[in-house]
């Protein structure tokens, strides 16, 4: 999977974000940054780091070093043996995209909420059964990929992201009802959901 995804997500009218006063990348700008597959090598350039590929280094942890990378925009931690995310991911404060899929997760720390930069994330593929509440707060969120995971519910703070364009939700069993709600949930939001399972509670 390359960087390049970025603009794919971005050519989906996913344009508006409010950065305010920080000194984030634009997309097409972010795109074009060299992306560092060595996290050593990347720490010997630090402030030169805004995007940093760590998928398949079979990782039992997401290594703190990363906090190191004060410029880091762009993360992927994709296929490797997370079974959780630490809460000082909350502390990557200019991450815009974060990928975590294919890993072993359960669930996501509440802190995960600082970071309101995010426009999108991956969490395909884990094992996660609820999302935190906190997710209300990622206010630039407008992909989140959600394919093939457990989750029962969706949190009522989720209705406070006006910015979420996709919530790809295939490969979960939800019921009829369970599917509207989410629906209602997020009016303007295009929720993807694999047939109903027609169960009842």
């Amino acid at each position: 999977m390359s960087i390049k995804k970025i603009i794919f997500v971005f050519l989906l009218g996913l344009l508006a974000k409010d950065v305010g006063a920080q000194n984030l990348l634009d997309s097409l700008t972010l795109s074009q940054q060299k992306v560092y597959k060595d996290l050593n090598f990347a720490l010997s350039n630090a402030d030169s780091v805004f995007a940093l590929d760590l998928s398949k280094k079979k990782l039992k942890v997401v290594p703190e070093d990363i906090k190191k990378l004060p410029n880091l925009q762009w993360l992927k931690l994709e296929k490797n043996n997370l079974k959780d995310i630490p809460s000082w991911i909350g502390d990557l404060v200019n991450l815009q995209y974060l990928d975590l899929s294919n890993n072993d997760l359960v669930e996501l720390p509440a802190s995960i909420g600082k970071l309101e930069n995010i426009y999108y994330l991956g969490l395909n593929r884990n094992l996660i059964e609820n999302l935190p509440h906190e997710m209300g707060l990622m206010k630039n969120l407008q992909v989140l990929e959600m394919w093939d995971n457990e989750l029962e519910a969706i949190p009522e703070e989720m209705k406070n992201l006006h910015n979420l364009q996709v919530l790809e939700l295939r490969g979960i069993l939800f019921s009829n009802d369970e599917q509207t709600q989410i629906e209602t949930l997020l009016p303007d939001t295009k929720v993807l959901f694999s047939p109903s399972c027609n169960c009842s509670n």
